[in-house]
């Protein structure tokens, strides 16, 4: 005859029969959940309540917002301090300007010296012609 003890499930209060070592003190894994869930909310509602009676002011998500913002503005205003005119980024004004000289028809001639009037060599890229300017 084999003598087994009874134990009392702590959330349902039934009757059971362990099946691991040691003591246990539900009787299936819903009532050890369902327990869990009952602590956790009653601690939940008294912890609320005690902060609505010491009316602890909330902090606002903004704050965090504009401290971002305002590290952000000094750390580019330092960068753009330091860095230097050569390895700044090109804007849209300095783009425009290049593909109008780039686009343009008469491109100087650098390694061609200018004539006897003085005039310059320029390339004309519809005649595809050298011709000399002023």
């Amino acid at each position: 005859m084999k003598y087994t003890k009874y134990y009392i499930c702590k959330y349902c209060y039934k009757e059971y029969i362990p099946k691991r070592r040691g003591v246990q003190k539900y009787c299936s894994n819903s009532c050890r959940s369902n327990a869990c869930r009952v602590r956790n909310s009653d601690n939940n509602q008294t912890n609320s309540l005690s902060v609505i009676d010491n009316k602890v002011p909330r902090q606002s998500k903004m704050a965090g917002v504009g401290n971002a913002t305002a590290g952000y503005l000094i750390a580019e205003g330092v960068i753009a301090l330091l860095k230097k005119e050569d390895n700044k980024a090109a804007t849209k004004g300095d783009l425009k300007l290049l593909t109008e000289k780039l686009l343009g028809r008469y491109h100087l001639v650098k390694n061609f010296s200018p004539n006897i009037n003085g005039e310059l060599p320029y390339f004309d890229l519809v005649t595809q012609e050298i011709v000399y300017y002023k």
